[in-house]
């Protein structure tokens, strides 16, 4: 399948150059920067406004709609001679900090790091443009030392990062239940320890966390280690829908080439209809992809029971964002935001009206 050339960032203190807060809400990425080991894709066609659009996501099956998209030559399709270059990362601060340097036009995302990356700029460097995935986040545990849910009280519990998007749905479901915690330190009722993604399986075979609040293939892996899922985060939200990952652009990239990114929202629109028509072969699409970034795929146990329990949708379900940050000023890890403009969905739903479909709801947050 074709190929396209990503573009090595400079890596540096990013996240150490932000705010601690836009640090601890990253996005979880799981996964290794990628290597630059694969063929460049000769753009093919008329080309738009700019040269090259430069996009950004995560080796992660939360991000299947840029992975699948990415291999498949769905968005270099739509982008006819304009050159698609792609980078990946593995936490929302660097992909952030990629994004305001210019390193970066577009980025799939989390939505706890686009929140911030919005509030901290003061509104004046991103948009959320579009959807790309809900669900895929679960409650693991060990059988042996957790049976109900009401035995995760006094446990070791693990988290991605302080301030996370799953460490503050965790925080949320503590405080939903009764239980105290100190956000910050992470001891009370439950112990609530930041455990990087890419370590928790062993962290949770060596029996120093009884369990996990994560996302996929995190949550996945864990089972193959013998955990049990006691609780989809699904389960919690109104319709089982929540944001996991998100479509964002500079403001300037915005302004300077719609047409570009009218071009990777057809592309991202005609990739979830894909996935969603075809899952099996998207599924081995998406890994074929991880291979190709991480040297490594998944294994077959892994992915087929992480797969199903992500959904890949347009709709950038605004509404929840919205909820997520309450729920981030709830747990006092975050002051109360002003997301008023965060959202400009004017161009996917051109995008939607043309595929003969329903327009997306920005609830009340779009530009105005």
């Amino acid at each position: 399948m074709p190929a396209t050339t990503r573009t090595t960032l400079r890596r540096g203190l990013a996240a150490a150059a932000l705010p601690l807060l836009i640090g601890a809400l990253a996005s979880c990425g799981y996964g290794s920067q990628a290597k630059n080991d694969e063929k460049k894709v000769a753009a093919v066609g008329a080309k738009l406004s700019a040269d090259t659009v430069r996009v950004g996501y995560f080796p992660n099956l939360t991000h299947a709609t840029a992975l699948v998209g990415d291999h498949e030559g769905i968005f270099q399709k739509e982008l006819g001679g304009t050159e698609l270059e792609v980078s990946t990362f593995n936490a929302g601060p660097s992909e952030i900090e990629a994004l305001n340097a210019g390193s970066i036009d577009i980025g799939f995302i989390g939505p706890s790091p686009a929140i911030n990356g919005f509030t901290k700029s003061q509104g004046s460097n991103l948009r959320i443009i579009g959807g790309s995935a809900s669900g895929g986040v679960k409650l693991v545990v060990n059988p042996d030392r957790i049976k109900t849910l009401e035995d995760v009280k006094g446990k070791r519990i693990a988290t991605p990062q302080l301030g996370n998007t799953q460490d503050v749905a965790f925080l949320n479901w503590i405080s939903e239940k009764g239980w105290k915690v100190d956000a910050q330190s992470g001891k009370g009722d439950v112990s609530v320890l930041r455990t990087d993604n890419k370590i928790t399986p062993d962290a949770y075979k060596s029996g120093s966390v009884d369990g996990a609040w994560v996302p996929e293939p995190t949550a996945s892996k864990l089972v193959s280690e013998g955990a049990k899922v006691l609780l989809d985060e699904s389960d919690l939200w109104p319709d089982k829908k929540f944001v996991i990952t998100n479509i964002i652009v500079s403001q300037k990239f915005l302004a300077e080439h719609p047409d570009v990114v009218e071009a990777v929202l057809r592309g991202s629109v005609k990739t979830n209809a894909w996935i969603n028509a075809n899952p099996d072969k998207a599924k081995a699409s998406a890994n074929a992809k991880l291979k190709g970034l991480t040297g490594k795929p998944l294994g077959a146990k892994v992915i087929d029971n992480a797969w199903p329990s992500i959904r890949f949708t347009d709709d950038p379900l605004a509404a929840t964002l919205q909820a997520q940050a309450d729920h981030a000023v709830k747990a006092g890890l975050l002051k109360q935001p002003d997301l008023d403009g965060i959202y400009d969905l004017r161009p996917l739903n051109k995008v939607l009206k043309a595929e003969g479909r329903p327009e997306v709801s920005d609830a009340g947050l779009g530009a105005k």
